[in-house]
């Protein structure tokens, strides 16, 4: 057995327009590293955190990486002592999938370093555990393509259920990532409790739609369907530049343009790179006529998710 293991866990798109707490994909490039390490003194600990500017909690019941190890642990009725170092290379409070990302992050590296019997599907539930530490709630549309890459539909969450979705070959997501923060948790209590029959028909014709649009390549339906009538409308005032990103985006070409997670970032779908380029940089344009620094990435759906890095 080894006696340390280094695993990245890459950002993530959730909501994805109508697919509130239902649909997310993994992107490339952004990530957490998670380096992990037996100990002598059986206790889960962490030892080092970077890449947070010390927001990031050492106690171990509060840090999302840990918790649903824990949770592992006791379930599996296992007694060890683990240390990790956590190296954040994103953005918390991003809308990419930051606690996300951690949470997976903890599950895969201690399940691949104690060699336990387990696949990716059967981590999904301890690694929901951890990202509800940041979110206040059970979901998995960040952790699904987080763990498991691709794509992911939540069609059921009790018990989890994960269908990964078809999607254009030659299609690209332009991101960006203005530089404020959104807590999870804070922007979850804007969405209202209650929602319209009529709100909620149209809300499931447009997700349904969408996955339809994405298994047949269809840019026209994908275009139309790409609406958020929950949470966007509410979050959209907490991101300064969101109208002007939008505009932009979608005259540079964009296949629509959307909030990723609770924001900030925002993301928009084209079918080749040179356009993802552009519109990257045209949302990047609009954060900058509103005075705000940002950040841009361009990526293809990563179908990977958690790796062992060597």
């Amino acid at each position: 057995m080894e006696k340390s293991i280094k695993v990245f866990v890459p950002a993530s798109v959730s909501n994805v327009g109508p697919g509130f707490d239902l649909m997310g994909f993994a992107i490339n490039g952004l990530g957490d590293e998670i380096i992990v390490r037996r100990n002598n003194q059986n206790k889960i600990r962490i030892t080092k955190i970077t890449g947070d500017d010390k927001k990031l909690p050492y106690d171990i019941n509060r840090n999302t990486v840990t918790v649903g190890v824990i949770e592992l642990l006791k379930n599996l009725n296992v007694e060890v002592g683990l240390d990790f170092e956590i190296h954040k290379k994103m953005g918390i409070g991003s809308g990419l999938g930051s606690s996300a990302a951690s949470a997976v992050a903890g599950v895969y590296a201690a399940v691949k370093l104690l060699e336990i019997k387990i696949n990716k599907k059967e981590m999904l539930p301890f690694a929901m555990i951890g990202e509800k530490v940041a979110s206040g709630s059970i979901h998995a549309d960040n952790v699904a393509p987080a763990l498991l890459g691709g794509f992911c539909l939540i069609s059921s969450y009790e018990p989890v259920n994960i269908q990964k979705i078809i999607t254009p070959s030659e299609m690209y997501c332009s991101i960006v990532y203005p530089n404020i923060e959104i807590k999870t948790l804070e922007a979850r209590k804007m969405i209202g409790k209650n929602i319209s029959v009529k709100k909620s028909i149209a809300q499931t014709g447009r997700a349904a739609s969408l996955i339809l649009a994405l298994e047949k390549c269809d840019y026209e339906l994908m275009s139309d369907v790409l609406i958020d009538e929950i949470a966007e409308p509410k979050r959209a005032g907490l991101i300064p530049c969101f109208d002007r990103v939008r505009s932009l985006a979608l005259l540079a070409g964009g296949i629509n343009c959307n909030i990723s997670g609770s924001g900030p970032a925002m993301f928009s779908f084209s079918n080749s790179k040179a356009k993802a380029f552009k519109i990257a940089k045209a949302m990047e344009n609009g954060c900058r006529q509103k005075n705000i620094p940002s950040k841009i990435f361009v990526s293809k759906i990563n179908n990977i998710g958690a790796k062992i890095l060597e």
